[in-house]
């Protein structure tokens, strides 16, 4: 192939030949070093040249695959290693697609995403099967062809992710109609390779349906239980947890190839099983997204530019035609659909053509159809030239097009408004937390880090060694500084701005409260055993000398599962607390938190026996937000609703201080002593 595009630069450009036959290599380079050196170069260097242009760098990726392929000037064999890197970057892009895509926002746009999961099939079928058989094709090659236009890739997916707009509608709806048209391409593949092979038999669809509805239940029902699992107990381990989740990913995608369906369809139904265990900001799903982004995925991206051979346009004149009649078709044929659903929910034009630009790019399904019809002999050479063809074209206009109008989609297009309002209600977050047990400081800054990286704040985590009249011993200073390193070590792996402190104080409460005044800090988050013996009561332990003194908010925890293992985010509330001028901030915290850890966020308004009315508001809370009313003891119904894996958040006043009274309250110790096996937070809040 070399060999051609040194012929057609002789024949058309002599000087541009003349001056690179001394740079390039005779022969593909086969150093194993050489050849990763020149695949890093592409990915530093092709998206920064591209994003210069006001051009997506994912359109770099793939023309750089183009030049250094073996249908270019042949610096690089696509060998068994490219493809294998470049399969799993396929896997993992759509594997984050699943993890961006919430199984709340699927539902809510339920229908949405099946009326453009069966319109982005069935007019690329109809338009495809018309368009092939009037170029001659028989009937079988033609609705193969068809159901490659009916498919598509995701690949402007990381700028949609980029820009932020992962849970609009229309980005939402796309992706599960996605699902739809990319199950029932394949679906049409394997019927048709059946069909063609004379084996269309009972069988075939004995075997399909049932394996099918099976493996999707087993997929979205046991990879969470059994994600949970391995995280209760391994949840400290963060190189287990990231291996758990590369392993769940490429577990999945092979059982998917054993009911003969494509692996890419098991990698989005993996990523949207295990996203509900992997907070957005979490330490975690910032490795997962880094790895996948800057090494994966650009390994897929230049794979396919190393597919496409741009002579063939000029070697054969059919080609041509077909080609032509190819790439017309595709855009055609998926324009249409985005743009009749759209009107249909009345999106607006860039929220359409976004749409568009996700859905028009042909690579993965395309190329596993392609290839498998040309090795039974369904398809000739001519076809697979035209797909090459189709690949390029849809390929480069897809970044573009969905990066030009994605920057027009307004925040305010999201399902969920108060994820784009949390910073503009709630203050840049200095959050303090004492750290001193390694074995519950994990839970503590996970929570932080969840505050802090939706408000742009910082971490502050603190340790104080107290000052006893005598030398601090050596092995203290050492835990101290290990402590804080690993506080440290976990905030910049969420990518956050963190501010470690050190000190010796007279005693761990008043270091706590002097680090707190002296850094500005405006919430407090530490740990709490969920009870109080009365000589804590009498004398006071560390946290209530803290909440009695403190001048800033507190969240005072008990966390006896790991977070991430959440399920449902209950707060708790009398009426006489709803009422409070403090409320609204406890509800947009709490709110928050069960946003990051997509749990479900519930609402218990306990009333008192005296109050006539059952229809207490609550002010500033969505409609979809569930609220249980309900009369009695405050302690007995809340521990009538709670289950394992719940989060229960309470809020509490201070008062003026009561010799021998709990400085948290009866109510909150009264339930933690009751479910020892529940995480509770308390939203402590300053006597005013």
């Amino acid at each position: 192939m070399m060999n051609h595009l040194w012929n057609f630069l002789a024949i058309s450009l002599p000087p541009l030949r003349d001056f690179l036959a001394p740079l390039l290599p005779t022969a593909p380079i086969t150093d194993p070093v050489a050849i990763f050196l020149v695949i890093l170069a592409i990915m530093l260097v092709a998206p920064l040249l591209f994003e210069r242009l006001r051009l997506p760098g994912i359109v770099g990726l793939i023309l750089a695959g183009v030049i250094v392929g073996p249908h270019g000037f042949g610096l690089l064999e696509r060998d068994g290693t490219i493809v294998l890197l470049g399969t799993v970057g396929l896997l993992f892009l759509m594997f984050m697609a699943g993890l961006e895509t919430s199984l709340d926002d699927l539902k809510y746009n339920a229908d949405k995403a099946v009326i453009f999961g069966l319109a982005t099939f069935s007019v690329p079928m109809a338009l495809g099967a018309a368009a092939m058989t009037l170029l001659g094709y028989p009937f079988l090659a033609a609705v193969l062809v068809a159901s490659c236009f009916a498919s598509h890739t995701l690949l402007a997916l990381p700028i949609v992710s980029k820009l932020g707009i992962m849970r609009s509608q229309s980005v939402t709806a796309t992706l599960g109609g996605t699902l739809i048209t990319n199950v029932l391409a394949l679906l049409v593949l394997a019927v048709v390779v059946k069909a063609h092979q004379g084996n269309l038999t009972l069988g075939f669809w004995l075997f399909l349906i049932p394996s099918l509805g099976f493996y999707t239940f087993a997929t979205l029902w046991g990879v969470p239980r059994l994600g949970r699992w391995f995280f209760r107990r391994f949840g400290h381990d963060e190189g287990a947890e990231f291996t758990f989740v590369v392993a769940t990913l490429f577990v999945v995608s092979y059982f998917a190839k054993l009911i003969e369906i494509e692996p890419i369809i098991g990698a989005f139904l993996a990523g949207i099983a295990i996203t509900q265990l992997i907070p957005q900001l979490s330490p975690l799903m910032n490795r997962i997204q880094f790895i996948g982004n800057t090494l994966f995925v650009p390994f897929f991206l230049i794979s396919v530019g190393m597919l496409v051979n741009p002579l063939i346009l000029f070697q054969e004149p059919k080609s041509l035609l077909v080609s032509a009649v190819m790439v017309g078709v595709a855009i055609v044929a998926k324009l249409i659909p985005a743009w009749g659903s759209g009107k249909l929910f009345r999106f607006d034009f860039s929220s359409i053509m976004v749409m568009f630009g996700l859905s028009v790019a042909q690579a993965a399904s395309t190329l596993a159809a392609i290839t498998v019809a040309y090795k039974i002999k369904l398809v000739d050479q001519l076809t697979v030239n035209g797909t090459i063809a189709m690949i390029l074209v849809t390929c480069i206009a897809s970044p573009w097009i969905t990066d030009r109008w994605g920057q027009q989609i307004k925040s305010s297009s999201t399902r969920q408004p108060q994820a784009g309002k949390l910073s503009q209600t709630q203050p840049r977050y200095r959050i303090l937390v004492p750290v001193a047990n390694p074995s519950t400081e994990d839970n503590l800054l996970q929570l932080a880090l969840i505050l802090v990286k939706r408000t742009n704040g910082t971490l502050l985590p603190l340790h104080v060694l107290t000052d006893t009249y005598e030398p601090i011993s050596a092995e203290a200073k050492l835990q101290q500084e290990r402590l804080l390193t690993t506080a440290e070590t976990i905030a910049h792996a969420a990518v956050v701005n963190v501010e470690p402190i050190g000190r010796v104080d007279d005693s761990i409460d008043k270091g706590i409260l002097r680090a707190a005044q002296e850094r500005n800090a405006n919430l407090i988050i530490c740990g709490w055993k969920g009870y109080s013996t009365y000589r804590d009561n009498f004398f006071g332990s560390v946290i209530d000398n803290v909440a009695r003194r403190t001048p800033i908010p507190m969240l005072i925890t008990r966390f006896v599962q790991p977070i991430k293992s959440t399920q449902r985010v209950f707060l708790a509330i009398s009426e006489t607390e709803t009422l409070a001028t403090s409320f609204q901030q406890t509800l947009t915290l709490t709110r928050a938190v069960a946003t990051e850890l997509k749990a479900t966020l519930q609402i218990l308004q306990v009333l008192s026996n005296s109050l006539s009315s059952d229809t207490l508001e609550i002010s500033g809370l969505e409609p979809d937000v569930p609220v249980q009313r309900v009369r009695g003891n405050f302690v007995n119904q809340v521990s009538r609703i709670l289950e394992t894996d719940d989060l229960l958040v309470l809020t509490h006043h201070a008062h003026p201080e009561l010799l021998g009274a709990p400085t948290l309250g009866v109510a909150p110790e009264a339930i933690a002593r009751q479910h020892p096996d529940i995480s509770i937070i308390i939203v402590y809040f300053p006597w005013a």
